[in-house]
């Protein structure tokens, strides 16, 4: 006879809901692979008294989590609130109390995954978060066990939808940054306030979590050097096309000499990369392990359906873990490295100035880079009169320099603005 495993349910927003839908719906295959059938016995929600369509009756649903993850009646606690305190408090009870946990929570692993990897291993239950990075795509089992016997080099992933979404408009249609940012707004892309997505807040807490996988250590989201796509313009959208580019919002982990770099910011990508026909929505990440060489792992990076299939694979694993008094692979941080800072970073980069137009310039624009030794690969100007720019693009130079440089350049007569600098990454695994 098949087991039941009765699931707790802390949410039932747009992940809960498409949890729900598929968990409904393959029923019986589930069933059928698992060994068991799958049960939501509790749900959390902020409303009980709304339909969420789930046929359970009023008594399922409570307006406190707490009571779902203390339930005797509650074998796995499936938690798609969000947030950090509560949840954070919440999964830490549920791994006390013996209880597997599975999680869409970028924002509390990016955090305090290694405290709570350590809480589920001292319990002996599973804590399960395929969901929490990059939606539908399997990334973190892969990471965990298939790759488990490889050495990872890289990870190099488009991990935000939104700004990808954006950054395609931008290039394809030649559109401004705010009129798309207001289109993917109506679409449901970008919330109201957009700043996680645009920022690269978002795709900084998943390639924290990928790091920390990556290279058996500790990386948390503040370790993470962040810049936005909110800066990129249609000038810069153009120059990257003319010189064989698309401008993507990367996300960069390395480990050069015993530290390890992670970064998320804009980047001119080689548009024979794989990664730069990633279009619209979709999110891709691209593995560069020792062994098994280069992989890319692509698919839709969030949604309700998409998300919710993640965290239902999971709630598979953890109920196979669970009937046989089990778990699952376990997190590795035995070899504790320190971040390397993003001043010692040395790759290319692209710097568009806005100048007087008078001669002279491009003299005094060189003798200032030369003065912090970054080297100019090409330069040429754009516009005349009042609507002249020089634009540059180096040699691989240190981060540190060329910071130096542009704080210069701001002080240089000639120059009326440094207008944009993004990062040049001609091979995208360079350090």
């Amino acid at each position: 006879m098949d087991r039941v495993v009765r699931l707790g349910l802390l949410g039932c927003g747009t992940v809960g809901g498409g949890v729900a839908t598929i968990l409904a719906r393959e029923a019986d295959d589930i069933t059928a692979r698992t060994g068991a059938k799958l049960e939501i016995a509790r749900v959390a929600v902020r409303d009980t008294t709304k339909d969420r369509g789930l046929g359970l009756p009023p008594e399922a649903f409570t307006s406190d989590p707490s009571e779902v993850v203390e339930a005797n009646d509650v074998d796995v606690i499936v938690e798609v609130m969000g947030g950090r305190d509560r949840a954070g408090d919440l999964i830490r009870r549920a791994l006390e109390l013996g209880k597997p946990v599975v999680t869409a929570n970028k924002e509390l692993v990016a955090h305090e995954g290694p405290e709570l990897y350590a809480a589920a291993r001292a319990a002996g239950v599973d804590l399960a978060y395929e969901a929490a990075v990059a939606g539908a795509i399997p990334i973190i089992k892969p990471m965990k066990e298939s790759l488990a016997g490889d050495h990872i080099d890289r990870v190099v992933g488009i991990l935000n939808g939104t700004t990808n979404y954006i950054l395609t408009r931008m290039s394809e249609e030649g559109a401004a940054y705010e009129d798309v940012l207001s289109d993917a707004q109506a679409l449901g892309y970008a919330e109201a306030d957009p700043t996680a997505d645009v920022g690269g807040g978002d795709a900084a807490a998943k390639c924290a979590i990928l790091a920390s996988l990556a290279f058996d250590t500790s990386v948390y989201a503040d370790d993470v050097f962040t810049a936005g796509i909110d800066s990129v313009t249609e000038v810069d959208i153009r120059v990257a096309d003319r010189l064989g580019y698309v401008i993507k919002l990367l996300g960069i982990a390395s480990v050069v000499d015993g530290r390890v770099a992670v970064r998320v910011h804009p980047a001119f990508l080689p548009k024979t990369h794989p990664l730069a026909s990633v279009r619209g929505s979709f999110n891709a990440i691209f593995v560069q392990a020792r062994a098994a060489g280069e992989l890319m792992f692509y698919g839709p990076g969030a949604g309700a359906e998409p998300t919710g299939s993640a965290v239902v694979g999971d709630v598979i694993d953890v109920a196979r873990n669970l009937m046989q008094t089990a778990r699952g692979a376990a997190e590795s941080q035995h070899r504790p490295m320190p971040i390397r800072p993003i001043e010692d970073l040395s790759t290319q980069y692209y710097v568009l100035l806005d100048v007087e137009d008078e001669a002279g310039v491009l003299a005094q624009v060189a003798t200032v880079f030369g003065d912090h030794d970054v080297s100019i690969a090409q330069v040429w100007q754009e516009g005349h009169g009042d609507s002249a720019q020089l634009v540059l693009i180096t040699h691989r130079a240190r981060e540190g320099d060329l910071r130096a440089t542009v704080d210069s350049l701001g002080a240089t007569p000639c120059v009326r603005s440094v207008a944009s600098v993004l990062r040049v990454e001609a091979e995208v695994f360079d350090s």
